[in-house]
């Protein structure tokens, strides 16, 4: 049987997914189909019940992955942690998975690159409590939230407060201490008010959005004298793409692949990246 997949949302006209999935299901000499569908806030059950047995999983982004989260049977401890679903795996129980939060330790393990015990996170929505998360996992355990709404800062540094981290919330009119490793889940597009950065103390930026130098935070922060990343939005796409094929395929997400690493270059040739 051909099998069936695609990567739910809106908008999702701009989902590399496709070209990821397609790519290492080509390697791995598997005939499936992974497509893209529009599906906005609300849409998610109807689309369920007009599958057939064909499919296999979906990948979920926003703004359904509340709604992954509340349908799903069967949780990782990625998704219960957050709250969030990513990743649904179809059959007679509908098991929901967060691979963002092992593709952002992924990202930075893939690059080398250690974050340090502290960190400055931009953004406090969905994706901010995965980065929460994997921050933990790597090791850090002070946080400083910059969120244009005071309360949604509080409440992530509160959540992350619950994980064992240090946490503060902190106004946008706020001078940033940058001189480690600073975090921004804005969307690429975005506009954000964004706090002032102290030319001497860039240090290491992750930007979550897979978007160009042009963007509105990385003007910001080349500004101030902050250098390229070195581990970036693209890097977290492909770490919890792998891991989603990983489920898709073998039904474990820490069980590698049939000869992973050409799977990988594979994904990476085709978003252009080397």
């Amino acid at each position: 049987m051909v099998r069936r997949l695609a990567v739910l949302g809106s908008p999702i006209e701009h989902s590399l997914s496709p070209r990821l999935h397609g790519a290492a299901y080509e390697v791995l000499g598997l005939p499936w189909q992974y497509g893209r569908r529009e599906i906005g806030r609300g849409g998610l059950d109807a689309f369920l019940g007009s599958l057939g047995p064909e499919w296999r999983g979906l990948s979920l982004t926003m703004p359904l992955k509340d709604e992954a989260f509340d349908r799903a049977d069967d949780l990782d401890d990625a998704a219960r942690e957050t709250g969030a679903v990513n990743t649904l795996v179809l059959g007679e129980r509908l098991r929901g998975l967060n691979t963002d939060v092992p593709g952002i330790v992924d990202a930075f393990a893939q690059r080398g690159v250690t974050p340090g015990e502290h960190a400055v996170l931009l953004g406090a929505g969905a994706t901010a409590r995965s980065v929460v998360v994997a921050l933990g996992r790597m090791g850090v355990t002070r946080i400083d939230v910059f969120a244009r709404r005071p309360d949604a800062a509080t409440q992530l540094a509160d959540y992350a407060a619950e994980r064992g981290i240090e946490a503060t919330a902190l106004s946008m009119t706020s001078t940033i201490d940058a001189s480690g490793l600073v975090v921004s889940t804005f969307p690429g597009d975005a506009e954000p008010e964004l706090p002032r950065l102290r030319p001497s103390e860039a240090g290491e930026l992750f930007d979550v959005a897979y978007s160009d130098s042009t963007s509105p935070v990385r003007r910001w922060w080349r500004d101030a004298g902050g250098s390229a990343p070195r581990v970036d939005g693209l890097d977290m796409l492909i770490g919890q793409a792998l891991r989603q094929i990983r489920v898709f395929v073998g039904d474990d997400i820490d069980a590698e692949l049939p000869d992973e690493d050409a799977v990988r270059r594979a994904m990476r040739a085709a978003v252009g990246r080397s």
